[in-house]
């Protein structure tokens, strides 16, 4: 399998993305949409992401976030969700697709406009900025109804410079933000990437027990590898040409 070429600080990424997808309060998405995972949502698709997995399914808002999307206002965001989530009745706000946590003063405003609403917003990130700055969790437990979803890419080392492109020496980051969560009891689950097309038994083991030692015990969200079109390419480029059809539209 291939190796990263030449793997990247994820933090100085995230900081040169966000001179790009963050403006003051302002933050970019690339659109707004309702879907059907958890139970139903309205989904906030952000640019930018400060990782390069290779089993990714956003499109190239990721690696150009300079070419897509729109600067909207926490108020203009939070609008277009609420809108859409009236539409169907749903109670459940999402942000997804790149990295949001890169853009902090949009996350806390937007953030202080549901508090008073009927519905609860899905946070998800990969970790990395969590786990890196203790003080950004601890800032978050003013706030009420949100839920944060960690998204693990490896267990060990080797296999996070792989997956990611980052350098290895960060791979600890996405589990010092599940610590940071317990410790602040910011309501949140793990989901981790577990195919067995794309993560050895070991690796999966791996995650496993490094979740057991850290102090998490609760609801784990093992992911499958589906084929979007953005996925099969890139698990191409890695040398890993695992679908030959069936792409998902």
């Amino acid at each position: 399998m291939k190796q990263a070429l030449n793997p990247f600080d994820p933090i100085n990424l995230a900081a040169s993305i966000s001179n790009t997808v963050c403006k003051d309060s302002l933050m970019k998405y690339k659109e707004f949409y309702r879907s059907g995972p958890h139970g139903g949502v309205s989904t906030g698709y952000v640019s930018g992401c400060c990782l390069r997995c290779i089993f990714c399914w956003v499109d190239d808002s990721r690696d150009e976030p300079e070419k897509f999307g729109t600067l909207y206002s926490p108020e203009e965001a939070f609008k277009e969700l609420i809108r859409n989530a009236n539409i169907k009745g749903v109670k459940r706000l999402r942000l997804s697709g790149g990295e949001p946590t890169v853009c902090r003063s949009h996350i806390f405003s937007l953030l202080e406009l549901i508090q008073d609403e009927d519905c609860i917003l899905i946070l998800e990130t990969n970790g990395i900025l969590f786990g890196n700055d203790e003080g950004y969790v601890e800032k978050l437990t003013k706030y009420k109804q949100f839920h944060v979803r960690v998204s693990l890419k490896a267990g060990t080392p080797e296999e996070f410079q792989r997956i990611t492109g980052a350098k290895a020496d960060f791979y600890k980051l996405p589990f010092n933000a599940i610590e940071h969560l317990i410790k602040y009891k910011i309501s949140f689950h793990v989901a981790a990437m577990t195919d067995p097309k794309i993560i050895s038994a070991d690796e999966r083991s791996a995650v496993l027990n490094t979740l057991k030692k850290i102090g998490y015990d609760n609801f784990l969200e093992e992911e499958t590898c589906s084929p979007y079109p953005h996925t099969v390419r890139r698990l191409k480029e890695a040398g890993l040409p695992i679908y030959t059809e069936g792409l998902i539209d």
